[in-house]
């Protein structure tokens, strides 16, 4: 489910700017992927604690700060957000690592986990746009607004991740520029360790390999 409303949060960004109804509809989406994250790493009551105290600078964010409004509020909750999103990824990632067998709750976890990064690093994005105004260069050329808003980083921060390149938007200052190669090579070291992770966890065990000699001898 979480890797669901993550994906869906994708598909109606578009939609926000264009209706009432996608706007209140993104809210409601974007509450759904951060109570979903909380029930995900809520195995332990600690853990339970640490994500409600995030969880809440989060919601506040998706809830009314959907627009880019610079500002001391503004500021802070994208910080608490980012931190959220970097505590879920981190006890997924441990849930991930811990098994011996990998299964579809694994699978769905480690593509979860994938997105997760993509929308922290947005996160980042624009906490450096809202501290140095100007570190990202929008081509106008390739944007229909001046003033760049949530949706432009996360569609940088997965064109980055992803190694696509996001044309229309340059990194200029000196933190952007190194914030997308972090987040560049943090994308092929996910593709590299994590994948391998699960391959290797998918390996027959013991007794499959008893079973294929035993029946290889009678052939």
């Amino acid at each position: 489910m979480l890797f669901i409303f993550l994906i869906a949060t994708l598909i109606l960004y578009p939609f926000a700017d264009s209706s009432f109804a996608g706007i209140y509809l993104l809210r409601v989406i974007g509450s759904g992927v951060i109570l979903l994250s909380v029930y995900a790493v809520g195995y332990r009551r600690s853990l339970l604690f640490i994500a409600v105290l995030l969880a809440v600078p989060a919601i506040a964010q998706h809830v009314w700060l959907i627009r880019f409004n610079p500002g001391f509020l503004p500021t802070v909750s994208i910080v608490l957000s980012f931190g959220f999103n970097v505590f879920v990824i981190c006890v997924i990632l441990r849930r991930i690592f811990a098994r011996d067998h990998s299964n579809s709750e694994t699978i769905f976890g480690a593509l979860s986990i994938y997105l997760l990064v993509g929308f922290g690093f947005a996160s980042l994005f624009h906490l450096v746009s809202v501290i140095r105004p100007g570190a990202f260069y929008f081509d106008p050329h390739a944007n229909f607004h001046a003033v760049p808003d949530r949706l432009d980083f996360i569609y940088y921060s997965f064109g980055t991740l992803t190694s696509l390149g996001a044309p229309g938007i340059t990194p200029v200052s000196a933190h952007a520029r190194s914030l997308t190669i972090v987040e560049a090579i943090l994308g092929v070291l996910f593709l590299a360790v994590l994948v391998s992770r699960l391959m290797d966890a998918y390996r027959p065990g013991p007794s499959f390999w008893r079973n294929d000699h035993h029946f290889t001898h009678k052939s």
